[in-house]
């Protein structure tokens, strides 16, 4: 994949949720939330502070994360599904 995000944002790729509950009922598709887990696919090269000094990025690639519902924008590469969002986005990373 030929894309490389710009400052503080990353590239994630979503990883779908099990089809069936804990009961062992179905979940339709339309019934279905987007997951809110996904894989770091690459990060940018992080935000630059007051003085140009550049801030690390705590997230990399290969990361598992957790992210907010309502996070990030959905963008088509190479026909793959992913999506692209600021680091301060990501609640956390999965151990």
């Amino acid at each position: 994949m030929l894309f490389t995000p710009l400052h503080d944002r990353v590239l994630v790729r979503r990883i779908e949720e099990d089809e069936k509950t804990s009961g062992g009922l179905i979940i339709p598709e339309t019934a279905k939330e987007k997951p809110q887990r996904g894989e770091v696919v690459s990060v940018g090269a992080g935000a630059k502070d007051e003085t140009g000094a550049r801030i690390l990025m705590d997230v990399k690639a290969g990361d598992q994360i957790l992210f907010g519902k309502w996070s990030g924008t959905e963008i088509k590469i190479d026909g793959e599904e992913l999506m692209i969002m600021k680091e301060s986005d990501i609640l956390g990373i999965m151990a």
